[in-house]
């Protein structure tokens, strides 16, 4: 048992690994979340979060104590590269996956258990969370441990025996460290199942093997010192921009241009399920048709459910929202392993077989979309064929192979194929394809730019237009994100070692300025390519006033 928990442990990681370090900073979020640790790594300041001078505090402090901890135990303090940050994020899907495992052998058994393990793994949202430093990822791994101890709380109950103490302690435990990385969402998770088996069933009495007074205590003990330390030092304005403007923000209407209609879970379910969405959405359906027959996957529904239905209701909507609803569905894949082929294949609903053709063509899209991406994106962005594209499209398109089945029944080799193949698919896209897409990777062209023309050691860039903050992480704290006007001042106040990024298509209003002052600035190079935060083509050009005319270098 231990060494099937390894393998998966192992297996996760090596989905994960490729891309930590090619990939550059992602904007904006993750870019966000790392240079907000380099400043904590930086001040020594382990309470407060700021971006530069701004505070942020629309999460909590969880996920800047996790990547200090991996940058500091790397040895390279504030320098260290953004793989550091990130392998925060591949052990906690790590993590994720052997808590969907342990909590499959629990319900159903160890060949279920491995096989949720494995599509938990495989599937897109945790192939990309995993390499992201952002939250999401160890948010999965709090909301499956809780879940699970959840999970084998109730199953015990329902069969009448005693369950293990430490499975209390462990949910408890799970939710104060989740509300510490991501706030209320692993007690809303756990709160919304335990409703529906209530409303389902009348029935609370084995809530009290959770030890709720106790279990209280120990998440509060856990989440209140940081809550009090933070509330001093802002005066109160964490919970004003926490609550106020983050939380109720994105339930009373669509924030940071985020919004969109109920429905679009499902229309991203495809992707981020990929390439176990079909097999998982007839796992789904059998357990719907089952509900009254078996209270384990009564459990993965209640999980399931009124989790992902909540979040179609709210305006506010990423992809990655409803990820800790997730591993319900690979649990029920899991699930329906364990069954004869004669009620796998139970007859379904007619409502139930159109859902199956819908989401069968939305396997199909994906997976020749990854495909198409894979061969197509080099070319449109770079104006090369990558020999190495052939492998990622033939890896997604085998995927996907293996991912579409009519037969409700799938056999675990057919999930193994799947899980292997859409690994060597991710491999290659995240790990070599990504990576080399120049043009996209506007602030790791700059840095080097900056690095190779740079007056002096210590010059500081001012960027007018391109605010990203993966350029901050990059190049420093003291970047200075201003307006044309503010870049002119940051060359006036440092002749002899400031640099400036201005679009080369406002250089004589710069040079206007500069001229006011006596001074001409300097092209010094010259980056072109598409921020893809906006979607806008940029010709940015490098700036100095401390020497001679310049070449350009694109």
């Amino acid at each position: 048992m231990k060494t099937r928990y390894l393998l998966l442990f192992l297996f996760s990681l090596v989905l994960s690994a490729s891309g930590l370090a090619g990939l550059p900073p992602i904007d904006r979020d993750e870019a966000r979340f790392v240079q907000s640790t380099k400043q904590m790594v930086e001040t020594g300041d382990y309470v407060d979060i700021r971006l530069q001078e701004t505070t942020r505090y629309k999460k909590p402090i969880g996920i800047y104590w996790l990547q200090s901890a991996a940058v500091q135990l790397s040895g390279q303090g504030a320098e260290a590269p953004i793989f550091v940050y990130r392998l925060v994020s591949a052990l906690g899907v790590a993590l994720a996956v052997v808590a969907v495992a342990w909590a499959g052998t629990g319900l159903f058994g160890g060949t279920a258990g491995l096989a949720a393990g494995l599509v938990m793994a495989a599937v897109f949202a945790t192939a990309f969370e995993g390499r992201v430093a952002k939250t999401d990822a160890v948010l999965l791994a709090c909301a499956v441990l809780a879940q699970g101890a959840l999970a084998q709380i109730y199953l015990a109950a329902r069969r009448n025996e005693p369950s293990q103490p430490r499975l209390a302690w462990l949910f408890w435990v799970a939710q104060g460290l989740g509300i510490l990385v991501k706030g209320p969402i692993t007690p809303l998770l756990s709160g919304l199942t335990i409703l529906s088996l209530l409303l389902f069933e009348r029935d609370g009495r084995w809530l009290a093997r959770l030890k709720p007074v106790r279990g209280l205590a120990l998440a509060a003990l856990i989440v209140l010192p940081w809550l009090v330390l933070i509330t001093w030092k802002s005066g109160g304005a964490f919970w004003q921009e926490a609550v106020g403007k983050d939380l109720i923000g994105k339930v009373a209407q669509g924030e940071e241009s985020h919004g969109a209609p109920p429905g679009f879970y499902v229309l991203t379910y495809s992707l981020f399920m990929w390439p176990f969405g079909l097999i998982a959405v007839g796992a789904g359906l059998q357990a719907l048709n089952r509900l009254r027959d078996d209270f384990r996957v009564r459990f993965c529904v209640a999980w399931y459910l009124p989790f992902w239905l909540l979040f179609e209701l709210i305006p506010t909507k990423l992809p990655h929202y409803v990820l800790p609803a997730y591993p319900a569905l690979a649990l029920l894949v899991g699930w329906l392993l364990t069954l004869p082929a004669q009620e796998a294949e139970a007859p379904l609903k007619k409502w139930q077989v159109w859902l199956r053709w819908l989401t069968a063509f939305g396997l199909a899209v994906v997976t020749l979309g990854l495909a198409g991406v894979s061969i197509g994106a080099p070319i449109y962005l770079d104006g090369r064929f990558m020999p190495v594209s052939i492998v990622a499209a033939a890896a997604a398109l085998a995927a996907g192979w293996f991912g579409f089945s009519r037969s409700l029944a799938v056999p675990p080799r057919r999930i193994a194929a799947a899980a292997i193949s859409a690994g060597v698919a991710y491999a290659v896209l995240f790990g070599a394809i990504a990576p080399a897409l120049k043009p996209m990777w506007l602030s790791p062209r700059i840095a080097e730019a900056v690095r190779q023309t740079r007056p002096c050691g210590d010059s500081v860039l001012a960027s007018s237009v391109y605010h990203e903050p993966s350029l901050v992480f990059l190049l420093g704290t003291e970047t200075v994100l201003t307006g044309l006007a503010g870049t002119a001042r940051h060359l006036l106040a440092d002749p002899a070692c400031a640099m400036a990024l201005v679009p080369v298509a406002d250089e004589e209003r710069l040079q206007d300025l500069l001229m006011r002052e006596g001074k001409t600035a300097t092209r010094l190079g010259v980056v072109e390519g598409i921020n893809y935060s906006s979607g806008d083509f940029l010709d940015l050009a490098l700036y100095d006033i401390s020497r001679p005319q310049g070449g350009d270098e694109k």
